[in-house]
């Protein structure tokens, strides 16, 4: 049977759980043609059915990247999209698959940066984490801390405090100060004093560590 058919929409669902119920159904049984019907119907007539699969690709790339490393210049494609659900969806699949396809990813980098200036702030968490993950590559790593700063910098208040989180565990001894002084630069902005402590929480960490 199609996997289509277990589709949320095609159930008349509203809700997630049938499209993670197949991405788990699909990881498991390493379905490399279910995963290659999904990639089909990303271009489907029914906007329903591509949010829907591209849901299901990378909740199976969270499973098993390997199953849907193949398709990155796919993903990377959707970055351009006019669905905005296929847009940060992709970067969503992108990210699950930085360890298999890593000079790809790199290589894509302007492509990934581009997207992030014109998609929405759920794009730019999954371009940020794709970063973070370049920044643990030695080859890649000093680039790629560059481009992820760049990125910190000008990010919503809102999404600020959750990237320096995220970042902090890639900071290095050589590149801790460009890093901190980011930080200390936007904490004004932060009128929320929540968000601001956990930015600062950041900074005493990373203080602490020498």
């Amino acid at each position: 049977m199609s996997v289509i058919h277990e589709l949320a929409s095609s159930l008349n669902r509203r809700d997630e759980v049938p499209n993670q119920e197949l991405a788990a159904k699909i990881a498991s049984s390493k379905d490399m043609q279910g995963v290659k019907e999904l990639i089909e119907n990303l271009q489907s007539n029914s906007k329903d059915i591509q949010n829907d699969c591209i849901k299901v690709l990378y909740e199976i790339g969270a499973l098993d990247p390997t199953l849907i490393a193949a398709y990155a210049q796919t993903f990377l494609d959707l970055l351009k999209h006019k669905n905005n659900r296929l847009q940060w969806g992709g970067m969503a699949a992108l990210d699950n698959i930085v360890s298999e396809k890593p000079d790809f990813m790199y290589e894509s980098v302007p492509s990934i940066l581009d997207a992030v200036s014109r998609g929405s702030v759920i794009t730019m968490d999954g371009a940020v984490n794709i970063f973070i993950k370049l920044c643990g590559i030695a080859k890649y790593a000093d680039h790629a801390f560059d481009v992820l700063l760049e990125v910190i910098r000008k990010a919503p208040v809102n999404q600020f405090p959750m990237y320096a989180e995220r970042a902090m565990p890639i900071v290095t001894p050589p590149n801790k100060t460009r890093f901190v002084t980011i930080l200390s630069s936007r904490l004004q902005e932060i009128e929320k004093e929540s968000k601001r402590k956990r930015v600062e929480k950041v900074m005493q960490k990373l203080a602490k560590a020498g």
